[in-house]
């Protein structure tokens, strides 16, 4: 099992409810298509250099926090989803007085808006919390699916600054822009992430038709007076983002269906899914929906050059870097890529949240940067405005360990064969070679020596351990080497988790 896959069965041990939420929540392309179609996906680099040198800073970084908030999280239930009439079990339709009758549902699920009063929202603690940890950025949903704005948006009433929330008369009621400004103090990036489907617009989901998937509910390409309509709603609500909220360092756009669709494409699945009408539900199909990305990036770069911009699960120069969800690769990617995942409970809040520990956390890391990608967590406020308990204390077992082992991890690259057993390897630009060993839950302390099978040391480099900065010895072993560890670190090491071996000098082989 990898790192992660134990962490998933951990999970599910811990609380039926995480488990729902962590494997079936936000059904997107990449959940569908799973893993080996996402690595197989061809990457289009960019051609502004300046999104060249963003990106390599961006990968620099290796640590962010994602955070999935609104109004929905009153009912502690998953994002968006149960508005769509899509039938599947793990967003089905539960809250409220009329779960059974689907307009109903809509109507109370929208009018959760006016209850929606979290009090006790306090950016500057989240971000603290987030650069103790250790994280460099966060990615906030300022829009999710369903449409209501977490930020003050001039084209909607429907949004947490409207004269139907509560909170509108707050001081802090322009929330995304409290969050941007209070991560940005503390040193950390900033990422907006924006829902390129809006379940609530009516030029997106017309009155007039019944919705019948997660799509627009007409045909761009018969009413494209109408669709125009959304595309110019779309581009003005991002483009209120990029102009109105500081300084903007990721646009991280979801709902890959709206997407620019080939003909041949769209037959293509019609002629794949002919058969499942026969056999079940069809849940959703491919409707071109061309939002003119191009167009809107050049825009968006006018505001803020060399923005890095993430057009999740479509493919092409928009997709600056790849994000497979929920889910770590099984090696090393050759494009920037990034794991986002619930660190507990669900995408969004739910009342009883079993968060993965802090040893499964660090670890999770480590495996992934070893392979060369970043780890974006999840963490979803609630209706007041806090976050659980357990997020602040998993943060804080994870700073502690960052505070340590920071260098292992920040400005390194992948280098093959990346891990071995309980060992990951990272690499610094300098050449330095770092070899984390990742510990079994029952190991206190490094064991008496470390081996690393398959890389030949060179040149005579030293070997030190991170945290103590204790020069160690090591000795050629077949085609590897081994590193001696003396007893004083094996009974009290400089941390807990993993610790790690730093090569001073490269490691041949690469």
């Amino acid at each position: 099992m990898t790192t992660f896959e134990l962490y998933i069965c951990d999970k599910q041990k811990r609380m039926a409810m995480s488990k729902l939420f962590t494997l079936l929540s936000g059904i997107l392309i990449f959940q569908i298509t799973g893993l080996a179609q996402h690595d197989k996906e061809k990457y289009v680099p960019d051609p502004d250099p300046r999104v060249h040198e963003k990106l390599e800073e961006w990968q620099d970084l290796k640590f962010g926090l994602l955070m999935h908030w609104g109004p929905y999280c009153q009912w502690g239930i998953v994002e968006s989803w149960s508005i769509c009439p899509e039938d599947y079990g793990w967003c089905e339709r539960k809250k409220g007085q009329n779960p059974g009758d689907y307009y109903e549902y809509v109507k109370e699920y929208e009018n959760l808006r006016t209850t929606f009063n979290p009090v006790d929202f306090d950016p500057s603690k989240w971000a603290e919390a987030a650069r103790d940890a250790g994280m460099k950025y966060v990615v906030f949903t300022t829009k999710h699916h369903d449409g209501f704005c977490m930020f003050d948006s001039d084209f909607t009433d429907y949004k947490v600054t409207g004269p139907d929330c509560p909170f509108h008369a707050q001081p802090k009621a322009n929330i995304a822009l409290e969050i941007f400004d209070a991560f940005r103090t503390k040193g950390l990036w900033t990422g907006a992430y924006f829902s390129k489907p809006d379940w609530h617009c009516d030029h997106y989901w017309d009155p007039y038709f019944p919705p019948l998937d997660r799509n627009v509910n007409y045909d761009p390409a018969e009413y494209p007076e109408k669709w125009e309509k959304y595309v110019q709603f779309t581009h003005n609500q991002i483009m209120e983002l990029m102009s109105d909220y500081g300084k903007i360092d990721i646009l991280w756009l979801d709902g890959g269906w709206v997407a620019r669709q080939e003909p041949e494409k769209i037959k293509e699945w019609y002629h794949k899914e002919a058969a499942a009408t026969q056999s079940g539900f069809l849940k959703s199909n491919i409707v071109s929906q061309d939002i003119r990305m191009d167009e809107l990036v050049q825009k968006a770069r006018e505001k803020q050059p060399g923005l890095i911009v993430v057009d999740r699960a479509v493919p092409g120069k928009n997709q600056n870097y790849l994000t497979p969800e929920n889910r770590v690769p099984e090696q090393a990617l050759p494009y920037p890529w990034e794991s986002c995942i619930i660190a507990g409970g669900g995408w969004s809040w739910v009342p009883e949240a079993g968060y993965m520990k802090g040893r499964e956390a660090v670890h999770l890391l480590v495996d992934i940067v070893a392979k060369g990608g970043n780890l974006l967590l999840n963490i979803a406020p609630g209706p007041e405005g806090q976050w659980h308990p357990q997020a602040y204390e998993l943060l804080s077992d994870i700073g502690n360990w960052m505070k340590v082992n920071g260098e292992a991890i920040y400005e390194t690259r992948a280098i093959p064969p990346y891990r071995e057993g309980k060992v990951c390897l990272t690499k610094k630009k300098d050449g330095s070679v770092y070899a984390i060993y990742l510990a079994d839950e029952n190991e206190k302390g490094l064991p008496p020596t470390v081996r690393i099978p398959s890389k030949q040391l060179t040149d005579n480099p030293s070997v030190t351990l991170v945290g103590v900065d204790a020069l160690l010895k090591w000795k050629k072993d077949g085609d590897g080497f081994v590193v001696e560890v003396p007893e004083q670190f094996q009974i009290v090491p400089p941390c807990k988790y993993a610790w790690a071996l730093k090569i001073s000098q490269s490691a041949g082989n690469d």
